[in-house]
């Protein structure tokens, strides 16, 4: 039986074990694309397939691309399944009660008016997310209202919005300001004068702000997010509502042209892409997605540029590394790492394990990205690119080996570093952490080591909840039994300091009379 693993730990080799033969769910990518696939709520869906060691073991389904938990979206339909006409009208009456009430032209009507508002009149109700107008104020008369929405505030509406934490769909966990100086700083000595921020809306409003308070800055920035709020907040040639999962414009070809000039002005020079997926997301489908942006900035390219690629910066997990440069080779991982301010893990001075696995992943030569010094970041001469403080250089292996911020030790046995805290197991024939279970499948359930199962869906979980909510269920009890008597003993003792009391004025008024 697997030793149960914590929440980064398995998430880790999740990461590392979705190579083909591994089991659960993968994504298959049609041979024909001429068939579309059905429409849920946030554009067009995936198709998917259970997979056990490699291969496939039922039907292949149709489910959102945007939210792997059913009860975010509960889009299901059988790639061979027919629908009746109503079930088809159904569906479409049920997509169109799922979009937001403005739309994107109306949002922005919306914006100009908002700004025109003197500040006592600038109003933002923190229960509907929303800015509002004066004839708005009556509907939200009860609710959470901010009022005197200055015009700094409007700026950075990732501080205004609460933000949609999620992991598995939206998963907005902001950039901290460190973060977000670090990456805007580096984009001029790199010759970039524009990004296209994928899901990343708080690098979004610092190149704008910048751009407004430095006549200097030329660094220009359009925003690609799923979350409709932030229209809101922007005019279309500044945000446009996008599904990374399925390269989806919400709102159509406007939207689409969008980018496409974006990415296409100053025939493609110096614009970047920075994305920062949420990292409970399938891997191949953003691949695909980004290669769709990629193939869009490359029609304005001319044959003489047809060598060059566009800049990127794929913001993931380090234990990603495999996955993705199976898709992007020319990609190396920086050491750089990126915090947030939401997430109780991800962040920037701690140590060991608690160190954040978040790093930049591109295709923009390490050597010409200078990493902060004052953080401890040093610049190998053998590798030939700045890395952190603790990533010593392998003799053995001709590289700084450490992903995750830690010394890596060299193994002999298996001819490479590995982590500080794994031993060589002569059992495996490979280095493990020392708890791990001999001969565990590299596949299947990471808590009990089963095959047919992921960890989510591991019965010792499920019996373990169970246990778990039938205990607080069983103290809950004993707890209200508990207060239950105290109320009683106290109303009792009450009752009795009453009679007594009632026995001695009655005694009085029997003496004085």
């Amino acid at each position: 039986m697997a030793a149960p693993r914590d929440w980064l730990g398995a998430v880790e080799e999740e990461g590392n074990s979705g190579l083909q033969g591994s089991s659960g769910v993968e994504v298959v990518f049609p041979s024909d694309p001429a068939t579309p696939a059905p429409l849920c709520p946030h554009g067009p869906t995936l198709l998917f397939v259970k997979v056990n060691q490699g291969k496939e073991e039922s039907r292949r389904f149709y489910a959102c691309s945007a939210c792997r938990d059913r009860k975010d979206c509960n889009f299901f339909q059988w790639e061979d399944e027919k629908l009746s006409e109503a079930r088809l009208a159904a569906r479409e009456a049920h997509n169109r009660r799922c979009q937001p009430p403005l739309s994107r032209t109306q949002c922005a009507e919306r914006y100009l008016k908002f700004i025109e508002l003197p500040l006592p009149e600038r109003k933002f109700c923190q229960r509907c997310q929303q800015l509002l107008l004066p004839d708005d104020w009556e509907k939200h008369r009860e609710h959470w209202v901010v009022g005197n929405i200055s015009v700094g505030q409007l700026g950075r509406p990732s501080q205004l919005l609460r933000p949609l934490e999620n992991k598995k769909t939206n998963a907005q966990y902001l950039f901290a300001e460190r973060t977000c100086h670090f990456l805007v700083d580096l984009l001029p000595a790199l010759g970039l004068t524009r990004v296209l921020c994928v899901g990343t809306p708080r690098l979004h409003e610092l190149i704008r702000l910048k751009a407004s308070g430095d006549e200097k800055s030329n660094i220009k920035s359009l925003l690609l997010d799923i979350d409709f709020r932030y229209s809101q907040f922007y005019m279309e040639d500044s945000f446009c509502r996008y599904n990374m999962f399925n390269h989806h414009f919400f709102d159509g070809k406007a939207a689409l042209e969008v980018c496409r000039t974006f990415l296409q002005e100053d025939k493609g020079e110096g614009v970047i892409m920075v994305t920062d997926p949420p990292f409970g997301g399938l891997v191949e489908p953003l691949a695909v997605t980004f290669k769709k942006l990629i193939a869009m900035w490359k029609e304005g390219q001319s044959q003489d540029s047809s060598h060059k690629e566009l800049p990127v910066f794929w913001i993931f997990p380090y234990f990603f590394e495999s996955r993705i440069r199976q898709f992007f080779p020319s990609f190396c991982m920086l050491d750089y790492q990126v915090d947030y301010d939401n997430h109780a893990l991800y962040k920037h001075g701690k140590t060991g394990r608690k160190q954040s696995p978040v790093r930049i992943f591109t295709n923009i030569p390490p050597s010409k990205i200078i990493l902060p010094s004052e953080e401890g970041y040093r610049f190998c001469p053998l590798c030939q690119r700045y890395v952190s403080l603790e990533n010593q250089h392998c003799e053995h292996c001709n590289s700084c080996t450490s992903k995750d911020g830690r010394k890596w030790n060299h193994c002999f046995l298996c001819k490479k570093c590995v982590k500080p805290s794994w031993i060589h197991c002569s059992i495996c024939g490979h280095c493990a952490l020392p708890d791990h279970s001999c001969g565990a499948p590299k596949d299947g359930c990471f808590i009990c080591g089963e095959l047919d199962h992921k960890r989510s869906t591991c019965p010792q979980i499920t019996a373990s909840k169970k246990v778990i909510k039938a205990v607080r269920k069983q103290k809950q009890r004993k707890r209200k039994k508990t207060k239950m008597e105290t109320v009683k003993e106290q109303s009792m003792n009450h009752t009795s300091v009453t009679r007594k009391k009632k026995r001695r004025e009655r005694a009085h008024q029997y003496l004085c009379s």
